[in-house]
């Protein structure tokens, strides 16, 4: 299937990390721990989630849901849109076009 689009892809992983790091839990992708993820510095942190936002672009191409964490990613290929869902009452766009 794979997740079409036509905006830099830099810009895209870009709205994506952020949108994933307003998931509480993303670090449970990584298979870590609270402190863990803590003692990591900033840098570190926008290294790993970008690193995840990679990773889900791709996922997305094959399942258009993924779990992240408490929360959920998925892909609208009707909207050309990844909606990411840090819990049921928010939900972060990106555009893919």
């Amino acid at each position: 299937m794979g997740v079409k689009f036509y905006r830099e892809y830099r810009d895209i992983v870009d709205d994506l990390s952020q949108a994933l790091l307003t998931i509480n839990d993303c670090y449970l992708a990584f298979y870590m721990n609270p402190d863990d993820w803590q003692e990591l510095d900033s840098e570190e942190r926008s290294e790993c989630v970008r690193t995840l936002a990679d990773d889900v672009f791709y996922g997305l191409g094959k399942e258009p849901r993924l779990k992240v964490g408490s929360g959920q990613v998925l892909y609208d290929q009707t909207h050309h849109l990844i909606k990411v869902y840090p819990n049921a009452q928010i939900v972060h766009l990106v555009k893919l076009n």
